[in-house]
């Protein structure tokens, strides 16, 4: 509740609109206070497209590696300029010494990227990147699905699992971290994720707020992390994650803003 409730205190701040001025000074004060944030350096990777071919779908990952003999607590998104800056929270229900998240994105703009990795001691990691776009406006564009069908698939969900060949090529660069030890979990998740912002392109009134707000993921019967969506998370969301390699069943909890809850299970292949 307390990772939804900043995430709600920062969107509706005017302090964070996008302008002329960089939002980070004033989005790292709201978030972390006097906290120091220590470079990353070579233990988050970050992969965000120089210019994005698709604003509505932007893929947004990192590979991310906790410092020697540490373990990570949390993984935070925030897209600065976005009308909802805290776009997604990775919260562990126990630690893990790396982690990898591949998640399809609405970039409003151009905008920085910062991904905030904090271990279970506190100290928090900081890696930067800038996605720059067409200029769609994308929380505001129209959905690309009909509204009666997005309603009648919302909530169903799929699971896959491969290798995690992405993760590889971006643990290249990281030091002692084996991510060949991870699998690559998709769930796709239909949703029409309304911003809040869309107009019904008949009745000109503006489509009401409804997006995707936590995403539960259980391993073999036991927690292990909770997603907290927002609006910046796309219209039928991809959310892609390493998890350990022998995993062998996968269960995951969608929650709404209008409190629809969905469930899916699944026995991993090879067990």
């Amino acid at each position: 509740m307390k990772t939804l409730a900043l995430i709600a205190l920062l969107a509706a701040s005017p302090a964070f609109a996008a302008g002329p001025e960089p939002s980070w000074p004033m989005l790292e004060k709201e978030l972390y206070g006097d906290q120091f944030l220590v470079p990353a350096g070579d233990l988050i990777t970050l992969d965000v497209p120089y210019r994005t071919d698709d604003d509505a779908r932007t893929r947004i990952a990192a590979n991310v590696a906790a410092p020697a003999g540490r373990m990570l607590e949390s993984v935070t998104v925030v897209l600065d300029e976005n009308p909802m800056p805290v776009s997604a929270v990775f919260e562990f229900d126990r630690p893990v010494p790396r982690f990898f998240f591949d998640v399809t994105m609405r970039v409003n703009g151009p905008t920085p990227v910062h991904v905030v990795a904090r271990t279970v001691e506190g100290q928090l990691l900081i890696a930067e990147g800038y996605v720059k776009t067409s200029g769609q406006g994308a929380c505001s564009a129209p959905p690309g699905t009909d509204p009666k069908e997005a309603l009648a698939n919302l909530g169903e969900m799929t699971i896959t699992v491969s290798e995690l060949i992405r993760a590889r090529e971006l643990g290249e660069k990281l030091t002692g971290v084996t991510v060949a030890e991870d699998r690559r979990l998709d769930l796709d998740i239909k949703h029409p994720s309304h911003s809040g912002m869309q107009m019904n392109q008949i009745s000109l009134l503006f489509i009401p707020m409804r997006y995707v707000e936590t995403v539960e993921i259980d391993l073999d019967g036991a927690g292990y992390v909770d997603v907290t969506g927002s609006i910046s998370v796309s219209e039928n969301p991809q959310i892609s994650l390493s998890v350990p390699r022998e995993t062998e069943t996968v269960g995951v909890t969608m929650t709404d803003t209008d409190g629809t809850v969905a469930r899916i299970e699944k026995v991993l292949p090879g067990f």
